[in-house]
């Protein structure tokens, strides 16, 4: 016979299951609580605002969210892979930065490049991107970003070959750029690998050698030294300029003076023919006669002028001039 209570020496003897059973109980339902945790923690996950997460079900990708926190389903159905989207990232071409941005290394066999002038230059590049589609960045190539890097040195070998010396190291670092980035965003449309170029520049352009470095330097300055004569010939042009309308001003406002009096005095004699006019008109003979005189007087000044008042000029008597009588009155 079988008995529920085991002897204790020297003591009481205590039913087996009712010790044991409430440490069962227990211990089951931590590990159920401890299992509900874990399956309700892997249910959601949250998204940061620079963040997109992918979301693919059984491997396959069903969607895409923002930031915020979302549900997801368990047990591995549902996986879910965050992407940073809103970061700028960067690409150096030529050399390498330390993590502290302290110093940086020059790469060689990156910056060495061949102009179309078949001229060696050594030129550093500063690459801006992100993450434009984070599916197709995950899924449509192997490594992405090596992609990019890839082809951003084969366009910017295919534009400095085709420029000058010159235009690299001085005046045409902008085209330069422009034109890299534009066939650099291109290419990136049929690549189609879900990034976008966002920025490229040239940060440091030398040549290889000392003596060549020297050179273009004192290229540079006899451009600037150029620059500064003809900015100095032009201020000067623009004061002579200046002062030749100012002169050409005054002539024009002498000539304007002088037309307007010619024009008065032109009116005023057309005037004084009119009224002269209009005397002759009533006493022509009077009129001739005294205008006889006043051109006689105007073409002879200071000549005494005799007048013979007789009929048929026969007759010796004449009229003194008045101010032979004026003379002697003033005499008496």
């Amino acid at each position: 016979m079988n008995s529920q209570f085991t002897p204790k020496t020297g003591g009481s003897q205590v039913p087996r299951n009712i010790k044991n059973l409430p440490l069962k109980k227990i211990f089951l339902v931590a590990i159920a609580v401890i299992a509900v945790l874990m399956i309700v923690s892997t249910c959601w996950y949250t998204v940061n605002e620079k963040q997109q997460a992918v979301i693919t079900t059984f491997g396959r990708v069903t969607g895409t969210a923002g930031a915020g926190m979302h549900f997801k389903l368990p047990f591995g159905i549902q996986q879910v892979e965050l992407v940073d989207v809103n970061v700028y990232q960067k690409i150096e071409i030529g050399y390498r930065t330390d993590p502290g941005g302290a110093s940086t290394e020059t790469v060689t066999k990156e910056s060495k490049m061949i102009t179309g002038d078949y001229n060696i230059v050594n030129v550093d590049f500063f690459v801006e991107f992100k993450i434009s589609d984070p599916v197709k960045y995950l899924y449509n190539s192997a490594e992405p970003e090596l992609i990019l890097k890839n082809l951003v040195q084969s366009q910017i070998r295919n534009v400095v070959g085709s420029s000058t010396v010159d235009s690299v190291l001085t005046d045409g670092k902008s085209e330069i750029q422009q034109q890299i980035k534009t066939l650099i965003t291109s290419e990136l449309l049929e690549y189609d690998i879900g990034l976008t170029l966002t920025d490229i520049k040239i940060q440091d352009s030398e040549p290889p050698t000392t003596s060549v470095i020297e050179a273009f330097k004192n290229v540079e300055t006899a451009k600037q030294t150029a620059e500064t004569v003809i900015n100095q010939a032009k201020a000067y042009q623009n004061s002579e300029i200046s002062k030749a309308e100012a002169t050409a001003d005054q002539l024009i406002q002498n000539a304007e003076y002088l037309k307007q009096k010619r024009i008065n005095e032109a009116t005023q004699q057309i005037a004084m023919f009119e009224a002269m006019y209009a005397q002759y008109a009533q006493n022509p003979g009077m009129t001739k006669v005294r205008m006889y005189y006043e051109a006689l007087t105007e073409a002879l000044p200071g000549v005494k002028l005799y007048i013979n008042t007789t009929a048929n000029g026969t007759n010796t008597e004449l009229l003194l001039p008045l101010e032979s009588f004026v003379t002697d009155g003033e005499d008496n």
